[in-house]
Order: structure tokens, then C-alpha cells, then sequence
């Protein structure tokens, strides 16, 4: 290595990716003064130094390394001299790669000076294999240990540290756990809006986000009612909740059925409710002389032709407000007769309420173990918390089931809870919070010549038959 080719230079490579590996003597200043002092004893003087500073060694998508590639591709550089392997990088793959298919085929040399290799030797090259695979066996083991660390932590309710904060929150680093700040106000504000029957536009609007996306992805976020995900996987956590979890249950079943449907904000009552009898084309409103409309089939408009199911579709043209006021006519019987039904009984505990005191208690057992397993390992120890931590999911995974069985039978009974005085408040409400509490109520209007099918959501069907 004591000798170049002409026209050809070292190339010195220089990496750090952290502050801590610069404390620990990986300095950029101390990679090139031994990088330096190896040339010199190696008498050679021409050379070039690539640095990539605050660049991890999991990928190659680093600025000096590709500029270093390139100059190997284009026949500049003799030899590559780095302190040590891990430093060209942390990954095997990406190790062979560069040995292999860039430095061999261009004749360039690799050395590294703390494994003392040398791939112009035969046992250079061998050790090459050896000590990439360690490499890349470290990194996995470090990448494993701090999984499996995030993991206990998340369980025993920390917040994983680090990282994106939830709108909300700040981070107690002392305590290891999320504190409301002063825009849990705005949290709450989101999902009491939301609960009205308002659009994520109008959401982020009154509350000043820029975007109607930030207002859903904070809407959907676990973490406002006291809950931490990890891997899918959820745990109660330490923090306080800005938000009940029942609140954050309803927003989540009201999101499920605003995304199967989508939020309609037109002005007319029935508008995406009405379906064709004949063609099963949708309906729509037309006007039809000063201030009135008529609903007719889309089949009979060519203006659309994407929405016609039959052009021959032989359904009557009815008036809006007449099918309007047969169909909450019969909206207000049935909230009316729902003003009759048992009330729920307040001291039946559900199953789901049962399973989270299960789970709470489980896992403040969990956290108790792991202190004294932390203190004194033993064997007796570590297999009562194996034993418990597959009760604990166990009994998540009943929960999520009981969860997802229970659903609708509690959707109906709000439902039918809150339509029970709608015919009172009718007047007093906006047309959006008429035409969203329609929808919740509704699946979909049938219309066939004068007969209207109304098919409910809590499982309830209606026919009329009325003159026009």
C-alpha cells in the first residue's frame, strides 16, 4: 500500500453519527489525525478525505459516501483507508457491496486500521467476511435489546421517550410519562366539535390547524384517552387522559361510519340517502319553479351518464317536500316510540368493563414484578412474569373481541337514546346537525312510484304509501 498508481489517490472516509460516539474518541479530528498518521507511515501523500458527519451507518444514503463511490466508479481513487469497519458501515449487505461490486472491479484497495485488514491479502479478504457479519450482528442485537427494552417500558406505562409528542402533551423526562399542556384544550375542543356532526375542515378552522388533517390524525390518536400503542399493540398508560375513553369510542364509531359513507354537507335534507326502486340508481333534487324541487332517478338524466343505471327507469318525479315530510314523520314515530324501551340498567356491569379492571390490575402486578425482578433475579421471579404477562394478553385480546362484538348493540342503544327527544329539538337545530343526525339514523330511502321504504340503521324498517 506504500506505493500509488499514477493519477490515482487514497481516499480517507470519516464517519460519526451521534455526540455520544464523539465523546467516546470517534471524533471526526481523531478518525483523520489517525487516518493522517497511517499514510505517512505508509509514505503516502496523496490523498483525499470524505467526511460524513451526523450520518448513521445503517444505509449508504450518506453525501460523502456516495461522492466516494462515484470517484471509485470513475477509476480516481487507488485505495479507501478507514479507522474502522464499522465506520464504511454497519451492515453486512451494504459492507459486500462496496468490497465487492464498487473497490474489487475498480481495482481499488480497503483498509481498516483497528481490524487491521487489508483486502490485498488473501486473509484481508477472509477477514473481511468475518468481521461485516459481526458488524451487522451487533447492530441487530442493539436494535433487538432496545425493542425489547421500548417494549417493558411501554407496558409498565412510561411514553417511549423521545421521538414526535402528541399534540396536547409535553414529555416529563424525570417521570417518564406524557403531561397535558395547554393544547389539551384545543384536543378536547376537536372531538366535542366532532361529536356535533362538524367536517374536519370546519374543525380545523375553529381551532386554528392549518390543515383538516392534523385535526383527524389528532382525533385519532389513542394516546388522548390515557391509552399507549406499541407494535399494534395496546397498553394503558401513566399519563392523564385529556379525553374519556368513551368519548374517544364514539368519535372512533362515528369516523367508522363518516368513512364507509362520508360526511354529507349539502343543503338539502335527503341528499345521498335516496336510492331508485326500479334501477337502484341514487336520486337526486332538481329544482323545480321558485323554491321548490322535485326528486327524480339519475337514471333520467343524461347530463350524468356515469350514474345511470337504466335510461328507460320508469320512476316517478315526486316532490321533495312531501317525501321530506313522510320521511321524518315517520323519524319522529320511531323516536318517539323509542321513548318507551327499558333504559339500559345502570348496575349491569358489561364484560369490556370487567376485562379493563382485569387488565389495570394485571398490569400494576406486572409493574410490581419487574421492580423486584430488577432488585433480586431468580428463577421463581421470572416465570410468575412470563406466566402473568400471558394473562395480560390474553385478556387484551378478549377485550378487543368483546369490543368488536358489543359495537353495534351500543351504537343502537345511543342511537335510539338520542333520538329520543329529536322531535323537540327539530326546530332548534342547523340544517349540518340535521342533515348528520339523518344520517346516523338512516342507512338509505327505496323510493318505487309512491312507495318509500325507509331502512334504518338500528335495524328497523318502514314502508309508506302516500298519494302525491
Amino acid at each position: 500500500m506504500n506505493k500509488q498508481e499514477t493519477g490515482r489517490r487514497a481516499a480517507l472516509y470519516v464517519r460519526v453519527s451521534t455526540d455520544a460516539q464523539r465523546e467516546e474518541g470517534y471524533s471526526i479530528d481523531a478518525q483523520r489525525e489517525m487516518l493522517e498518521a497511517y499514510c505517512v507511515s505508509k509514505r503516502i501523500s496523496d490523498y483525499e478525505l470524505y467526511t460524513d458527519g451526523g450520518f448513521s451507518g445503517s444505509s449508504l444514503e450518506r453525501p460523502e459516501m456516495k461522492r466516494l463511490i462515484a470517484d471509485v466508479k470513475a477509476g480516481r481513487i487507488s485505495s479507501v483507508i478507514v479507522y474502522k469497519l464499522d465506520r464504511l458501515s454497519r451492515s453486512q449487505k451494504d459492507t459486500l457491496y462496496l468490497i465487492e461490486d464498487v473497490f474489487n472491479p475498480a481495482g481499488t484497495g480497503f483498509v481498516s486500521l483497528n481490524e487491521n485488514m487489508d483486502t490485498a491479502t488473501p486473509i484481508g479478504r477472509a477477514m473481511l467476511g468475518i468481521m461485516s457479519a459481526f458488524a451487522q450482528l451487533e447492530r441487530e442485537t442493539i436494535r433487538e435489546r432496545t425493542r425489547l427494552g421500548m417494549r417493558e417500558r411501554v407496558k409498565s406505562g412510561l411514553w417511549m421517550g423521545g421521538g414526535r409528542v402528541p399534540f396536547g402533551y409535553d414529555y416529563d423526562k424525570n417521570r417518564g410519562i406524557l403531561v397535558p399542556n395547554r393544547d389539551a384544550e384545543i384536543v378536547r375542543k376537536i372531538y366535542d366539535l366532532y361529536l356535533q356532526g362538524y367536517s374536519m375542515m370546519k374543525i380545523a378552522r375553529a381551532v386554528g390547524l392549518k390543515y383538516d388533517r392534523m385535526a383527524e390524525q389528532i382525533l385519532l390518536r389513542k394516546t388522548n384517552a390515557g391509552i399507549i400503542t406499541y407494535n399494534g399493540i395496546d397498553y394503558p398508560g401513566m399519563h392523564e387522559p385529556i379525553i374519556p375513553y368513551e368519548t374517544y369510542r364514539k368519535a372512533m364509531a362515528l369516523h367508522e361510519q363518516r368513512s364507509r359513507r362520508g360526511l354529507v354537507t349539502a343543503r338539502h335534507l335527503l341528499a345521498g340517502l335516496m336510492y331508485c326502486g326500479y334501477c337502484g340508481a341514487k336520486m337526486r333534487y332538481q329544482k323545480w319553479g321558485p323554491g321548490k324541487y322535485k326528486i327524480y332517478c339519475y337514471s333520467q338524466d343524461s347530463g350524468k351518464p356515469h350514474l345511470v343505471k337504466d335510461p328507460n327507469c320508469p320512476n316517478r318525479k315526486l316532490w321533495a317536500e312531501e317525501v321530506e315530510t313522510i320521511v321524518m314523520g315517520d323519524l319522529f314515530a320511531v323516536a318517539r316510540s323509542n321513548t318507551t324501551r327499558p333504559a339500559d340498567d345502570p348496575s349491569v356491569r358489561s364484560m369490556a368493563d370487567l376485562l379493563r379492571e382485569r387488565i389495570a390490575s394485571l398490569s400494576k402486578k406486572l409493574r410490581n414484578l419487574y421492580n423486584l425482578y430488577a432488585e433480586s433475579e431468580n428463577d421463581l421471579l421470572r416465570d410468575t412474569i412470563r406466566e402473568n404477562d400471558r394473562e395480560l394478553n390474553m385478556l387484551q385480546r378478549r377485550l378487543e373481541e368483546e369490543i368488536e362484538s358489543g359495537e353495534q348493540t351500543r351504537q343502537t342503544r345511543e342511537l335510539c337514546r338520542e333520538i329520543s327527544t329529536l322531535e323537540d329539538a327539530w326546530d332548534l337545530m342547523t340544517v349540518s346537525e340535521k342533515q348528520n343526525l339523518l344520517r346516523k339514523c338512516v342507512d338509505r330511502i327505496v323510493i318505487t312510484g309512491e312507495k318509500i321504504d325507509i331502512y334504518y340503521r338500528f335495524g328497523e324498517s318502514n314502508t309508506k304509501k302516500e298519494p302525491f
